[in-house]
């Protein structure tokens, strides 16, 4: 059993389902004066595609704990890999008079 919360096609799905049903509206409203009586209505749809497709968005960005650590390790590996710590600077020819 499936949380549809946290099921990426069923989230998917719904999100269409507004937007598809958002689109229908404004065709049925068609003319411009019915439009503009229409705001209320049309300013809830916009939420509700709003919410849906922010809720959509962050389920698909985002990382498990063990892809971000995953992530973590990469980045200072990378970091480490251009700008190398080799601790103090020491004098490589020590023989040599200063």
């Amino acid at each position: 059993m499936s949380d549809p919360t946290y099921d990426e096609g069923a989230r998917k799905r719904r999100l269409l389902e507004l937007l598809r049903a958002l689109s229908a509206r404004i065709r049925e409203l068609g003319e411009d004066d019915a439009l503009l009586a229409a705001g209320p209505e049309l300013l809830k749809l916009l939420g509700d595609v709003r919410s849906e497709l922010f809720q959509y968005e962050v389920r698909i960005t985002y990382d498990s704990p063990e892809v971000a650590e995953g992530r973590k390790i990469v980045e200072e590996a990378q970091q480490q890999m251009e700008s190398p710590d080799f601790g103090p600077e020491e004098d490589d020819e020590p023989w040599r008079s200063q």
